[in-house]
């Protein structure tokens, strides 16, 4: 039995020995690594799509997709390569990270009406992707190699330590399926035959217009579960302050007048919750939400120029290099020459590919703008890990940049509009993708897999999910129509809000500076104000049964006092949320597309809310046994 590697710590990165030493060679980038990948792939990335565009945030997929590949090769069809195992996360984990780039800014192109061709949705998609990969290969050595020890990456570290103790696979993919089943099985009886609601509210009597709800969804506790009680209840706060404090305050000042204040066309005297939440608190929670992403970012600099730097230090290093001969297998990178070629074409694709029409300056502000930020994402997420990577900081700071370099440009109009959105996106994505392709290649470090390997495949996987990425925004859109209270699609929201506002200056700037001033207020009582920011921009209904999930988890940490037993239950809790998470985002896009082909679902109730209640908190229970309990030993 090979011993575990160390996680990096004061290691000299170059004694290191992975858990596959560079002279063996195992079965890596298989066809069944590949077609398992890209089905995996194309559901995570629909999933996250999904989750993403409710509650503005979405979940890795490379322990979920390490453990189901490692049901399926091992428990089904007896392949036992660690390696192969490698490959198939690694194609899967770029489905999520695609997604969350695309749903952060491309749906403003539908909230538009628009509505973007699959063409040119797959073209912006495997632009961001496929550069965010190749601006990252130079970086490898500096970054993954020579900062072993130095830089931990969370996520690719932890993905390498379920890979190499596979043998515990198969208990840790039921709970994953478990969860998956439930999810998906929950949505269908609420949103799909309609048995009861999975949306239940009340208003409080005597507190006009003050109201609290809940989204009896299990994906909502799965989030909960995943980040913790502290950021759920961060969330809490922002929509408490919305829902209790900002709504009742203008229904009470505005039952006074008779006239409509912008951008209502409604005097507030006739508006009820759910129409002021849509015409005033979401312009307040998008001045808080860009102020909390704008701070975060601002907060990262000192890390992000050390990062800059070194990265630069080891771009420069590296060029010329690409010729793989007589390099051992475990420091093979893609050469050189296909990178450069890759850019080339992706230059060429931006500047003149008729729909996508940013044309070579466009093209030039890409390459300029997505050169940065991959170079600083890559460093950043091996401080800060993936899901505290402020990508949506760096994407309105971006925009705001590129919006107004077009306006002076006399890129005006709805085509400047287009084209600040369109490039946004690109490089949204490769800051995205640059930072699952870091994690994905510090796992690949870790357990001893063939670097060029796994950037081929990376690339495989962002081809296979530009491809259907499109479909998925479609469907969603016909079925729940983006910017909708069913599917708010926050990020990319506020995104399009910073280049209208810019643009044509007809934003409600007041409404907009109220949010950034209540952020500011939680940034100042020394807390971070981004998760109170989108629990303010967000219906309550979202952040309480997150919160609910995040109780869940912080009774379980509480509970355990033994360090190592408290791991193993939060990561029995963590693959259960995961497959909630996936199981309903999942059935909710067969919903979606049913209803796109015409299919009539049903629209009576057959039960009420308490039903709907009693159900979730049963699922919740559910939640709190499996990852209260120890399972089995590995």
């Amino acid at each position: 039995m090979k011993n575990k590697p160390d996680s990096g710590q004061g290691q000299n990165a170059g004694n290191f020995v992975p858990y596959i030493p560079p002279h063996e060679h195992r079965p890596e980038m298989t066809w069944t690594a590949i077609i398992l990948g890209g089905i995996l792939a194309v559901l995570f990335g629909a999933a996250n799509a999904y989750l993403g565009l409710i509650v503005g945030m979405t979940v890795s997929a490379s322990i979920p997709a390490a453990v189901i590949s490692m049901a399926i090769l091992r428990g089904v069809l007896r392949r036992n390569s660690i390696l192969e195992n490698n490959t198939v996360q690694t194609i899967t984990s770029v489905g999520e990270s695609l997604a969350a780039g695309v749903i952060f800014t491309v749906p403003a192109l539908f909230i538009w009406k628009l509505h973007p061709s699959l063409t040119t949705i797959a073209f912006i998609a495997l632009g961001g992707g496929i550069l965010g990969i190749i601006m990252m290969i130079p970086l490898r050595k500096a970054l993954i190699v020579k900062e072993h020890g130095v830089l931990p990456y969370p996520e690719g570290t932890a993905c390498a330590e379920v890979l190499i103790a596979g043998e515990k696979g198969g208990g840790l993919a039921k709970l994953v399926f478990s969860g998956l089943g439930l999810g998906a099985l929950f949505k269908f009886i609420a949103d799909g035959i309609k048995a009861f609601p999975s949306e239940i509210e009340t208003g409080i009597r005597g507190f006009k217009n003050a109201a609290v709800g809940m989204d009896t969804l299990p994906s909502l506790l799965g989030v909960g579960f995943i980040i913790g009680p502290r950021i759920a209840g961060y969330m809490l706060a922002g929509a408490v302050l919305g829902w209790l404090g900002l709504i009742p305050l203008i229904s009470y000042f505005g039952s006074f007048g008779s006239t409509p204040i912008f951008p209502a066309t409604t005097p507030i005297s006739e508006l009820g919750f759910w129409d002021i939440w849509s015409n005033y608190l979401r312009y307040i929670g998008a001045g808080a939400v860009a102020f909390g992403g704008i701070v975060s970012l601002f907060k990262a600099l000192p890390t992000i120029a050390s990062s800059f730097t070194i990265a630069m230090k080891g771009f420069s290093s590296t060029r010329g290099g690409g010729n793989n001969s007589g390099v051992i297998r475990t420091e093979q990178d893609m050469p050189m020459p296909y990178i450069i070629a890759l850019i080339v074409i992706l230059i060429s694709v931006l500047a003149f590919f008729p729909s996508i029409n940013i044309g070579i300056p466009g093209a030039l502000l890409v390459i300029l703008f997505g050169f940065f930020f991959v170079t600083v994402s890559s460093r950043i997420v091996g401080i800060v890990g993936s899901s505290s990577n402020p990508v949506s900081g760096m994407t309105i700071a971006a925009l705001i940049l590129i919006t107004l370099i077009l306006k002076l440009m006399n890129f005006s109009g709805q085509s400047g509009m287009v084209a600040a959105i369109t490039i946004g996106a690109v490089i949204c994505i490769a800051a995205a993708m640059a930072g699952d392709t870091s994690q994905d290649l510090k796992t690949a470090f870790l357990v001893g897999a063939t670097p060029k390997y796994q950037q081929y495949a990376l690339m495989y996987g962002v081809f296979i999910t530009s491809l259907t990425i499109g479909l998925v925004l479609t469907l969603l859109d016909q079925a729940y129509g983006f910017g909708s209270k069913n599917l708010p699609a926050p990020q990319a929201t506020l995104m399009m809000m910073v280049v209208e506002g810019i643009m044509n200056g007809n934003l409600p700037w007041t409404l907009v500076f109220i949010g950034m001033a209540a952020a500011a207020l939680v940034e100042l009582m020394g807390i971070g104000s981004l998760p109170f920011a989108v629990g303010l921009y967000l219906p309550i209904h979202l952040s309480t049964p997150i919160m609910l999930g995040g109780v869940i988890r912080g009774i379980v940490e509480r509970r355990e006092k033994n360090e190592e037993v408290r791991k193993q239950k939060l990561e029995r809790g963590i693959l259960l949320s995961s497959g909630f998470i996936a199981g309903e985002a999942l059935m909710g896009i067969l919903i979606a597309i049913a209803v796109s082909i015409g299919i009539a679902m049903p629209e009576n109730l057959f039960f009420g809310p308490l039903v709907s209640l009693i159900a979730f908190l049963l699922v919740a229970a559910i939640l709190f046994v499996t990852a209260n309990s120890k399972g089995k030993k590995a």
